[in-house]
């Protein structure tokens, strides 16, 4: 959770950038992803937070779910920036393993999939796309889009590494271990060319997870830092000359060395500012 303050820090220190606190997430938000005897699980647990480890790998009390919830609506903040000026940041999100009646992992509920659902009940967007590059599949995100023709889910991770189900995405590109930075880009190329077939999104929600890096605990690709700005660099350039307004949340990053983590996801930050 380090890598957060820290990344806050070395980009206030970098850019003329002013970081805003999100807005509550509008009522009757979270009902839109998520069925309500989930939600009503989720509220038991504030009375017995020991309960919630047999469905989640963190403790789930309400000081957790408010600040998973603050992370939702900055994720939703940074979508209605995109829409607004072309791009939007959150240096939270991607809770990509919550699916709409369960929790998975550290995920508690879906910010990907509440905020577009939201977008589009307010009218603000038609369709989206999710360009997930965490390390491990975006299982959740995979099942709350799965009946839903006007959202494009892409998920390029690692096979054989969590989680053990992996739910049809609309493009899943399962790596093999130790995959490194030329045959990962090779595969984002297709990845992108595929999503250049389908109807143009009005917002593309982007992943950006610092796993796939080489010294990942959790992870087991072999990307370097060098790969992985190459990888965002492409994936915002597909946005920028496709005119799709792109939001990044950041996802998953486990690198013994925390600065390692914040390195990544600076220059995530530096190579949307470069483009």
């Amino acid at each position: 959770m380090r890598k957060m303050d820290l990344l806050k820090k070395r980009i206030e220190e970098s850019f003329s950038i002013d970081f805003v606190e999100p807005d509550s997430l509008p009522e009757g938000s979270i009902a839109l992803t998520h069925h309500r005897n989930f939600i009503n699980r989720i509220h038991s647990y504030f009375d017995n937070p020991e309960a919630s480890y047999g469905e989640f790998e963190a403790r789930c009390d309400s000081w957790v779910f408010e600040n998973e919830c603050k992370a939702v609506a900055g994720t939703l903040s940074a979508c209605r920036d995109a829409l607004l000026q072309g791009w939007g940041f959150n240096i939270g999100g991607g809770l990509h393993h919550s699916f709409p009646d369960h929790g998975e992992g550290f995920c508690i509920i879906n910010d990907i999939a509440i905020s577009i659902n939201q977008l589009i009940k307010e009218g603000n967007i038609h369709n989206a796309a999710v360009v997930d590059l965490d390390v491990h599949q975006g299982n959740g995100t995979a099942v709350c889009f799965q009946n839903s023709p006007n959202v494009k889910t892409i998920s390029l991770h690692q096979q054989h590494n969590y989680p053990s189900w992996k739910p049809k995405s609309d493009l899943d590109i399962g790596l093999d271990d130790g995959t490194g930075d030329s045959a990962y880009l090779q595969h984002l190329s297709t990845a992108l060319d595929w999503l250049s077939t389908q109807d143009k999104p009005d917002l593309v929600l982007f992943l950006a997870g610092a796993d796939p890096y080489r010294k990942d605990q959790l992870g087991g690709l072999a990307l370097t830092k060098a790969g992985l700005s190459s990888r965002d660099r492409l994936v915002i350039e597909w946005c920028k000359n496709k005119n799709c307004p792109v939001a990044i949340v950041l996802a998953g990053g486990y690198a013994k060395d925390v600065n390692d983590v914040v390195d990544i996801h600076f220059n995530t930050f530096k190579c949307l500012m470069e483009v």
